[in-house]
């Protein structure tokens, strides 16, 4: 199978593929005049890897541990491939502890906003409604002359 048939058959781009092979993520196959050639297992890699990247993970969290990717499903009963376990679980536990830390940091810096938004204009200042359109028959309330987002 070509790099086009393989970029179409995982949603990626022919560049992303070629990008994923120089990260050391995926190996394919050469021809003799040099063409790349993949299998169904290429396939599978690529999918499991554009998976791990949109929950996440970085490239080189995902190149930390691709030894694994294409081995047995990581909860085998009989514990065979712990070490390549531990792999992958203290990478994602970092990765969820930076992520924790930004959600920690941005909260704190909304929360500090707001409190100087009211502390400084007080009812002027109404908190954003939850997004989602308002009830029809509710009437749109803004303090003062301020206009809506869309200059109404």
């Amino acid at each position: 199978m070509r790099i086009g048939d393989v970029a179409a058959a995982t949603g990626l781009t022919t560049r992303a593929v070629r990008y994923y092979e120089e990260q050391g993520l995926l190996s394919p196959g050469r021809t003799p005049s040099g063409h790349r050639t993949y299998t169904s297992a290429d396939i599978r890699r690529l999918r499991t890897v554009s998976e791990l990247l949109q929950a996440g993970l970085t490239v080189s969290d995902v190149r930390s541990f691709a030894h694994v990717l294409d081995s047995a499903p990581l909860r085998d009963p009989s514990g065979a491939g712990e070490p390549d376990r531990c792999d992958v679980a203290e990478v994602a536990q970092h990765r969820l502890g930076e992520l924790d830390q930004r959600i920690a940091r941005l909260s704190s810096i909304r929360d500090g906003l707001a409190s100087q938004l009211t502390n400084r204009f007080g009812d002027l200042f109404a908190p954003a409604p939850a997004p989602g359109p308002a009830p029809a028959s509710a009437p749109v309330s803004r303090p003062g002359n301020c206009p809506a987002a869309d200059g109404t």
